[in-house]
């Protein structure tokens, strides 16, 4: 029987956790703010307990963030923290300070470490430090390639080894960036990054007596220079596999439930496909399902060696998608389905659901747009303020109802 890697899928709210558990993921990373890379977190600390309950009665393990780097002050918040995993009770905390490795180990022995992609982890050398420093897995550098990878597997065999396969890019290493604190205060390694990597700049020289100054001026004629495509590794996902590591992680911490979702099913899927039949395994349906998803463009990073001038789009950072989020199912009732909008919907316009479980997506056109509020139809409906609309059994021809349970993800055609 073939061992498949763990898959990770992100929670940045209580939504995207259901949607992890309800399309296959194995587990679950969530954090919370002031104590991880999620300082603009859409989820409160009961919240995350609820996923965390939720999680575990699906059989699914929840992983903590706590990947701070913390300064001396930041040590008196830790009576709180400490209560806050006593509360939370997750099955391991990510973590990239040595300082609040030493504190974990002194505080919650009996808590699994996961070092961070933070820490940069590139070699065999600094894997075998963290295990030395108690750690049971490292999650590796974007940065480290596939040859690399395979190395220090070989070096490692003992070591739970994580790996990134899907999600944004940083064009700093390893998301260890100054850029957006720099310019906006915003910190990028507390989570609140301002992606100044996605602005559009032109690069202009000045001579002066000291030197040539090299600034960038951001105007209409600039270009995108530091535009990173995101990371996709399904096409190389059966040498992904071959390579054992122990966990692949989708990036997502600021994502909604629909990307979730949508990116969760795409691997799962993927994942169970290969161990049915590794010699007939095609990534090329599941790579048509992740198209679908609003991206910058997709690139296999440093999977090869060096990330090349593809890696990157120099000219846009609008999404070559033709498609986008519909809308969530959140009820389904005797004769008719809730769906909550996420983007304006209008009579005549095709939905797709996309269901759970390896089941076959299906299509419904809306002959008209109910407003679950009023009962009324109406032309169209916006999304926001968690407006609603009715989609009775009997428009979904060759579908089943009893499949559209909440969660349940659809997205639509955008309009020209």
């Amino acid at each position: 029987m073939i061992k498949l890697p763990e898959l990770l899928a992100p929670a940045g709210t209580l939504d995207a956790f259901k949607t992890a558990v309800l399309y296959g993921a194995d587990a679950i990373y969530a954090g919370l703010p002031g104590f991880s890379m999620r300082a603009r977190a859409k989820i409160t600390t009961d919240e995350v307990k609820e996923g965390i309950n939720l999680a575990h009665r699906a059989g699914k393990k929840v992983y903590l963030a706590f990947n701070l780097f913390a300064h001396d002050f930041e040590y008196d918040n830790m009576p709180r923290v400490d209560k806050i995993i006593k509360y939370l009770q997750p099955d391991a905390l990510i973590v990239s300070d040595p300082g609040i490795v030493m504190w974990v180990r002194e505080n919650h022995p009996d808590i699994p470490i996961h070092i961070s992609t933070q820490a940069n982890i590139c070699s065999a050398r600094s894997v075998k430090f963290w295990q030395a420093a108690g750690a049971r897995l490292c999650v590796l550098a974007r940065e480290v390639t596939h040859r690399e990878f395979k190395s220090i597997r070989a070096a490692c065999p003992d070591m739970g080894l994580e790996i990134f396969v899907h999600g944004a890019m940083c064009m700093s290493y390893s998301g260890r960036c100054l850029l957006s604190n720099f310019v906006t205060g915003r910190p990028a390694n507390r989570g609140a990054c301002a992606q100044l990597c996605r602005w559009k700049y032109d690069v202009i020289l000045r001579e002066h007596d000291s030197g040539i100054e090299m600034s960038l001026e951001e105007d209409e004629r600039g270009a995108y220079i530091m535009n990173a495509k995101d990371l996709c590794l399904m096409p190389r996902m059966a040498e992904v596999i071959e390579a054992h590591p122990d966990s692949l992680k989708i990036e997502g911490r600021n994502r909604s439930e629909y990307y979730v979702g949508s990116v969760t099913r795409a691997y799962r899927a993927a994942l169970d496909a290969y161990a049915a039949g590794p010699e007939s395994f095609d990534p090329a349906p599941f790579m048509a399902d992740l198209n679908i998803l609003e991206t910058r463009g997709y690139t296999t990073a440093f999977f090869d060696g060096p990330a090349g001038a593809d890696a990157h789009d120099y000219n846009t950072t609008r999404s070559s998608s033709e498609y986008h989020a519909a809308g969530v199912v959140t009820n389904n009732l005797a004769d008719h389905v809730v769906m909550e909008l996420r983007n304006e919907i209008r009579a005549g316009d095709e939905i797709t659901f996309i269901l759970p479980g390896g089941a076959k997506k299906t299509s419904v056109i809306l002959p008209q747009i109910i407003n679950a509020a009023t009962q009324l139809p109406v032309p169209k409906m916006a999304a926001g303020q968690h407006n609603s609309i009715i989609i009775p059994h009997k428009w979904m021809s060759g579908c089943n109802p009893d499949k559209l349970v909440p969660y349940v993800l659809a997205y639509k055609k955008k309009r020209q």
